[in-house]
């Protein structure tokens, strides 16, 4: 039987929008999604902007009330827990966001940052805390030094390096990444994807991994999602929905990626003479 960490069954998400001065209307982001999370994997959620996928998201971590249908993680569903025990999973389930350029406080230290989720949930000690901070400063590859500067100070994959960090200070079983590369260079890209593959096998964490870039998702995943509409259209292993994608929305995306062509020549755009 699977080792599921985590179930979404009949998942639905609806907005009241407006509509007009006086009017609003009921707009569908999630529709009757389903899937599984099972432990040590990563499974991507793919799908264009407006998909639906960041609403699903923000469902599995509780940061969004469903309409309907059940999301149970780590054997608890979490439309039904009291505030206080939702308090204690979020400590299973952590988010690493987009852009790391607004999710660090610029008037806050790194190590104030590192420190937050740790003095939110309570119960551990001023020694616990500095251990912590310094076993994954250690961990994320960033001098001690670091700790009392703040988010200007650092560059665009250093940043994101410490939202994960910090995501991890709790020991989480499960991370959500909502498109944790697509605010960097692509080269930075690359070293913070190799990053989470360490931390994953290090860790044993479990990743959600919300993207519209199917070349990071063949990298990372071993299943992918297709999301439409708030409505998952194809499920599979990644290498057969990549080669043989079964929906016209999927091969739409997959035709829409570009390929690198090294040999393509430039137009030329003005007169050299």
């Amino acid at each position: 039987m699977p080792d599921h960490v985590a179930r979404v069954a009949g998942l639905r998400k609806t907005f009241q929008v407006p509509d007009g001065p006086f009017r609003k209307r009921e707009v569908t982001a999630v529709d009757n999604v389903d899937f599984t999370l099972e432990r040590g994997e990563t499974v991507g959620l793919v799908g264009e902007s407006g998909s639906g996928k960041s609403t699903v998201g923000r469902l599995l971590l509780g940061l969004l009330p469903p309409t309907g249908g059940e999301i149970v993680v780590l054997g608890r569903d979490i439309a039904a827990l009291p505030a206080r025990q939702m308090r204690s999973l979020r400590r299973d389930i952590q988010i690493v966001f987009q852009n790391p350029h607004t999710s660090l406080h610029p008037r806050m230290s790194l190590g104030r940052a590192m420190a937050e989720p740790l003095l939110i949930q309570g119960g551990f000690s001023r020694s616990e805390i500095r251990r912590r901070i310094s076993t994954m400063i250690d961990i994320i590859g960033l001098p001690e030094i670091f700790l009392g500067r703040y988010p200007h100070e650092l560059s665009g994959g250093q940043k994101q390096r410490l939202c994960i960090a910090r995501a991890l200070m709790l020991n989480p079983k499960i991370l959500v990444l909502d498109e944790p590369t697509s605010a960097l260079d692509v080269s930075v890209q690359a070293q913070i994807l190799e990053f989470l593959r360490s931390l994953r096998a290090e860790f044993g964490l479990t990743y959600l991994f919300i993207s519209h870039n199917l070349a990071v998702v063949q990298a990372m995943c071993s299943r992918i999602l297709v999301m439409y509409r708030g409505q998952i259209v194809e499920s599979g292993e990644t290498r057969q929905i990549l080669t043989d994608p079964q929906h016209a929305y999927t091969r739409r995306l997959l035709s829409a990626t570009l390929e690198p062509t090294p040999d393509a020549r430039l137009p030329v755009l003005l007169d050299s003479g």
